[in-house]
């Protein structure tokens, strides 16, 4: 369970790796504070298959607003 968490929370690292290169402007932090926001929406649920998935797309929608602001 441990080696899934560990891969897991890689998955997620990538995503913030991958939205700040996309979006450049804004910071790194705000990216990192956004992807845990919604890493922490996810918390306890049974399937975690998909959380890195649905944490991007998630994210990348609130990223996509800042830069529109």
């Amino acid at each position: 369970m441990e080696k899934k968490q560990v891969s897991e929370e890689h998955a997620v690292a990538e995503v913030v790796d991958r939205l700040a290169e996309k979006y450049p402007s804004v910071e790194r932090a705000e990216i990192e504070r956004i992807v845990a926001d919604e890493y922490g929406q996810l918390d306890g649920r049974p399937v975690r298959d998909f959380v890195p998935v649905l944490i991007e797309k998630s994210a990348k929608k609130r990223v996509k607003r800042l830069v529109v602001a």
